[in-house]
């Protein structure tokens, strides 16, 4: 019995690309994933007599990864005045020259913090934060506009377009090896 090839690809191609994508998505996704951003820096001119500025800035920290990352750390340059949003469990270690690290134990899947900073001229946001990581990873920053996401109908449209072309192309890439195996032998 020969072996058909057309029948044979047709039905190892979606198999393949399948065992492929879940491999791909469990190591990808199988981990803390620590992101960073600024959302906004100001000044404010207090109305008192001598017209004082007073700066702020927050960040924000997410664990948009599926496991919990442990050991948040936060470092600065120097620590002004800050809240963090939600409040929860921290500590504070106070380097050398200023320098500061907030240790926030754990940040479960899907949460998010903010910091909220308070401090004078001649200080700026730049000169406050240092660096973003933990146990597990180092933050990654993104400098974005908050936008909408999509919604599963489309994500769940777009990833079966994806899988439909990539078995495609897995058929047409195994069809013609097959066909320069032959053209060869």
């Amino acid at each position: 019995m020969e072996l058909n090839f057309d029948v044979f690809a047709k039905i190892v191609a979606p198999i393949i690309t399948a065992a492929a994508g879940l491999l791909i998505k469990t190591y990808l996704e199988a981990k803390p994933k620590l992101i960073t951003f600024l959302i906004h820096t100001s000044t404010i001119t207090l109305p008192i007599e001598n017209r004082t500025n007073v700066n702020s800035h927050s960040i924000v920290v997410r664990n948009a990864g599926k496991k919990t990352a442990h050991n948040v750390r936060i470092g600065h340059y120097t620590l002004p005045a800050f809240q963090i949003f939600p409040q929860l469990t921290h500590e504070t270690i106070n380097g050398s020259n200023g320098s500061a690290e907030l240790v926030i134990p754990t940040l479960v899947p899907g949460e998010q913090i903010t910091l909220s900073y308070l401090y004078f001229p001649p200080t700026t946001f730049n000169q406050i934060n240092a660096y973003c990581k933990s146990d597990e990873m180092a933050a990654k920053y993104l400098n974005v506009i908050p936008t909408s996401q999509p919604n599963k109908l489309q994500v769940s449209i777009v990833w079966l377009l994806m899988f439909i072309g990539t078995s495609t192309l897995l058929y047409w890439a195994l069809h013609f090896l097959l066909l320069w195996v032959k053209a060869a032998s």
